[in-house]
């Protein structure tokens, strides 16, 4: 568990510095790719998922 934690701590910074620096190449797709997967081992995995809904129906229940 302390592992993958600190694995996805590291995936999330090298992706924040992809992101700042511009320009998307395979490589920073593939970390991008392996921190989801990471991430979604821990125990944050429900709590993220539970946001995402709500906001989905937040989202849905809009009318123009």
């Amino acid at each position: 568990m302390a592992i993958s934690i600190s694995l996805v701590l590291l995936l999330l910074i090298l992706a924040v510095i992809f992101l700042r620096n511009g320009g998307l190449k395979i490589s920073h797709a593939l970390v991008c790719a392996m921190l989801g997967f990471f991430l979604a081992g821990t125990s944050m995995a429900p709590s993220i998922q539970d946001s995402l809904a709500a906001t989905a129906d937040v989202v849905s229940n809009l009318t123009p």
